[in-house]
C-alpha cells in the first residue's frame, strides 16, 4: 500500500510542477503565476522531487 501513496504523491508532483513551469513561462494565461519567474524555478524542483518519489515508489513495489 505504501508504493501506491508513493507513485500517486509522485505522479501528482510531476503533473503540478510541469503547470506550474508553462504557466511562469506565459503559456497558461489568466493566473496569477502567469510570467513570474518563481514559478519558472518552483514548478521544475516539484517536478524533480515528484519523480523521486516516482522512482521510490517503484522500488517499494518490487520488494514487495
Amino acid at each position: 500500500m505504501r508504493g501506491w501513496l508513493t507513485l500517486t504523491l509522485g505522479l501528482l508532483a510531476v503533473v503540478v510542477g510541469a503547470v506550474w513551469t508553462v504557466q511562469g513561462l506565459g503559456y497558461v494565461s489568466g493566473s496569477v503565476m502567469t510570467d513570474q519567474r518563481f514559478w519558472v524555478v518552483a514548478g521544475p524542483v516539484l517536478a524533480a522531487a515528484g519523480l523521486g518519489l516516482l522512482w521510490r515508489g517503484m522500488r517499494a513495489r518490487r520488494r514487495t
